[in-house]
Order: C-alpha cells, then sequence, then structure tokens
C-alpha cells in the first residue's frame, strides 16, 4: 500500500505536476532501475545468507502481519516526493505501507516547527495516532523529522530515525538569507534557536535508533560532516554533492540495506 499525500488544503502550487519535473525524474528513475534491482539480488542474497530473513520474521506483530512499521520519506527543500523515486526503485516494495507527504515548505518562508506540525497531520491522516513507524528525512527533511520527533511528541511512536544530508547542527549556506523573510532556512543557522532547542535536550531520542548518511563534500550543508545526528551511527557515503545522496547507487544502496534491516 503506497500512501501519498498531498499540501493538506494549503493554497501553494505543487511541483509535481510540472512536466519538465516529471520528465527529470523519469529519466533519473530510468538510469537507476537496473543498477537498483542488481544491487536488490545481493542485498536480499546477503541477508538470507547471515540469517537475517529469520531475525526479520521475528519482528512480525502477533498476528504475523507486518515485519516492520510504516516507513515515512520527508522531502528536501526545493523537492517533491519524487526525490525519493530511487530509493523506492531499490526498495522494491519491501517497506509498506510507505507515506511520502508533499511539504509546502515554500522556498524556505515555512518555518521548520511549522512544516514538523503538518508533518505530524499527515502521519496521523494516514496511520492514526499511535502506529509505530520509522522515519527518514533527506536534506531539511530530516531536521523536520527530527521536529516532530523530540517537539512534537513523535518520539512516543518511533522506532528509527534516518537522517540523509541533514543540517542537523547547521550550515553555512543559511547564513547570508534574510532571516525574517526565510524563515525556514534560517532555522537551518548555527546556533538558531530551533537547533538550540533541538541539541540541548536529547532526552526524546534516547529510546529511538538513529542513523546519520552525510557527505563530506556537501555544498548545501557546510561542513558536511556537521549533517549528522548528534547520537546514533553515521556513515559518509562515497558522493561529491548534495543531489547524489538520493541519485547515485553508492548512496542507494547503503541507504537500502539501512531500510530493510529487521
Amino acid at each position: 500500500m503506497l500512501v501519498a499525500a498531498d499540501q493538506a488544503g494549503r493554497s501553494t502550487t505543487s511541483t509535481i505536476t510540472k512536466p519538465t519535473r516529471a520528465a527529470k525524474a523519469n529519466r533519473e528513475d530510468s538510469r537507476t532501475n537496473t543498477s537498483c534491482k542488481l544491487n536488490l539480488k545481493k542485498i536480499l542474497g546477503a541477508m538470507a545468507d547471515s540469517g537475517e530473513n529469520g531475525a526479520r520474521s521475528s519482528h512480525l506483530d502477533d498476528q504475523g502481519s507486518q515485519p516492520s512499521p510504516p516507513l515515512v520519506l520527508v522531502h528536501g527543500l526545493l523537492d517533491s516526493p519524487l526525490v525519493f523515486n530511487g530509493l523506492k526503485r531499490c526498495l522494491a516494495n519491501r517497506r509498506q505501507p510507505l507515506l511520502l507527504p508533499d511539504l509546502p515548505l515554500r522556498l524556505g518562508l515555512t518555518p521548520v516547527r511549522e512544516a514538523a506540525e503538518l508533518l505530524g497531520s499527515h502521519i496521523e491522516a494516514a496511520f492514526g495516532r499511535e502506529q509505530p513507524l520509522d522515519l527518514l528525512g533527506f536534506s531539511i527533511g530530516g531536521v523536520i523529522a527530527r521536529t516532530w520527533v523530540q517537539l512534537l511528541g513523535g518520539h512516543r511512536r518511533t522506532r528509527r530515525l534516518t537522517s540523509v544530508g541533514s543540517p542537523q547542527q547547521g550550515t553555512l549556506t543559511a547564513h547570508p538569507w534574510p532571516g525574517r523573510l526565510l524563515a525556514g532556512i534560517a532555522d537551518l543557522r548555527y546556533g538558531s534557536q530551533l537547533l538550540q532547542q533541538l541539541n540541548g535536550n536529547l532526552s526524546n531520542l534516547a529510546g529511538i535508533e538513529c542513523c546519520s548518511f552525510y557527505s563530506a563534500i556537501d555544498l548545501a550543508v557546510l561542513p558536511g560532516w556537521r549533517a549528522v545526528l548528534p547520537i546514533g551511527r553515521r556513515q559518509m557515503l562515497p558522493v561529491w554533492a548534495h543531489p547524489q545522496l538520493l541519485r547515485s547507487m553508492r548512496a542507494l544502496k547503503p541507504l537500502t540495506e539501512e531500510l530493510l534491516r529487521p
């Protein structure tokens, strides 16, 4: 089951419907589709060899329904849910149900907390108020997901939080922009009120499996090594640009492995 969410009545224009963007996404899908299929076979084979398939079955609930909770993918500032097309193909329906909310970030006009509140509304509409789930956020989407977890009660139902190229410790690229106008970008500055609040009290992350993927050479998050959560595992991906974190197979393969592990 794939749950696709719209902008919940917001008046902003969706970029998903633009033919040029859709065409670009389709081209990216075609480049990754074959590689994803080959790598998925390798991943699943390795899981079987290591006995992880048996471990996976131990995660079934009492009714034997779902091996894993729902997965929520949160896009970045200049993106839409289409940015996850390559990852979806690599997952090959192995993580269901899947929620990809389309958040109206408005080029950074929307404060991160406001976007996190909207994310929570999408999650509640799709899965109710108690269903456990996993989250993966790309770029600012990782900070939005973290804000929902830490400040809006999401920690009570979150099993795993995965951050991909997200400026969890701030980024220099957010500083030149006018903060009063672009509140969402201002939230990503070093020492912003939001980041101080998130990093000042980590108690709501204590019971959650956290993992951070980042690129050391990332021109969107400067320096790249700051794109990590303050706790949990960290893995540097061998890619050279921010968009490649969700386009290159060198990034998609370890991301897929992380999302498919029991």
